[in-house]
C-alpha cells in the first residue's frame, strides 16, 4: 500500500492524486509527522516538500518527480508518449506549470481575503503575471493542439491550480483572462475521470480553506 503525505488543501498533493486515481492506484493518506514545516517532518523528508510518497522502502518528495515515478512502475494506463520527442511537450508544459504560473498564482497566497494587506498594485501587478503566463500557456499550446486529448502528466496540476483562480480571483478584484485555448486545453483535461473526481473531492476542501 501506498502512503502519501499531504495536507488537504495543498494544490501538489491534489495534483499527485490525479496521477493516483488515474493510474487506479491504492494509498492511505496521511499528514505530515509532527506537521508541515516541522522538524520532525524534514528528519524523514529533508526538502520539507509535501507532498512525500512512501512505497515500501522508498520515501520520495516532490509531486513531479513522484509522478515520473509512478508513470514509471505503473506504465498502464501511460501518462506520457511512448516517442520521446512526443514526450517532450508534456514535459514542457508540466514544468511551465510548476515553475512559472502556479508560483505566480502562489503569490498571492499571503494576501488571501482575510489575511495580510497586499503592497499598493501588488495584486493588480501580479494578475498581469498571471495573464502572461496564460498567454505563453495559450502560444505553448497552439503547437500541441491536440493537448489534453490524453491525460498525460502535463495535465495535472493546470486544473488544480485554475480552480484556485477561480476561487480567489473575483474576491480579489483580479482582472483574469483566459485565452480561448486555455479555456479549451482545460474542458479537455477536467473532461477525464481522474481529474473530475479530484475536483469535485477538492473544490469542497478549498472553499472551507477559504473561509466559505
Amino acid at each position: 500500500m501506498l502512503t502519501l503525505y499531504a495536507i488537504p488543501p495543498s494544490l501538489y498533493c491534489a495534483k499527485l492524486r490525479i496521477v493516483l486515481r488515474h493510474k487506479g492506484l491504492e494509498w492511505t493518506e496521511l499528514p505530515p509527522p509532527g506537521g508541515y514545516g516541522s522538524a520532525e517532518y524534514k528528519a524523514h523528508v529533508p526538502s520539507g516538500n509535501l507532498p512525500a510518497l512512501r512505497d515500501g522502502d522508498l520515501l520520495l518528495a516532490d509531486s513531479e518527480a513522484i509522478a515520473e515515478y509512478l508513470n514509471d512502475k505503473h506504465p498502464t494506463p501511460p501518462m506520457l508518449p511512448a516517442d520521446i520527442l512526443a514526450r517532450a511537450k508534456p514535459r514542457e508544459r508540466s514544468r511551465f506549470h510548476d515553475t512559472r504560473l502556479e508560483p505566480a498564482v502562489r503569490a498571492l497566497f499571503p494576501y488571501l481575503p482575510g489575511k495580510g494587506e497586499a503592497p499598493a498594485g501588488f495584486l493588480n501587478n501580479q494578475a498581469e503575471t498571471i495573464n502572461t503566463r496564460l498567454v505563453q500557456l495559450g502560444q505553448m499550446l497552439s503547437d500541441t493542439p491536440d493537448a489534453g486529448t490524453e491525460l498525460t502528466l502535463a495535465e495535472c496540476g493546470y486544473p488544480i491550480t485554475l480552480a484556485w483562480l477561480d476561487a480567489i480571483g473575483q474576491p480579489m478584484g483580479l482582472a483574469i483572462t483566459m485565452p480561448e485555448s486555455v479555456i479549451a486545453y482545460r474542458g479537455k483535461a477536467e473532461s477525464h475521470a481522474a481529474v473530475a473526481e479530484e475536483l469535485a473531492a477538492y473544490r469542497p476542501i478549498l472553499a472551507a480553506f477559504l473561509g466559505r
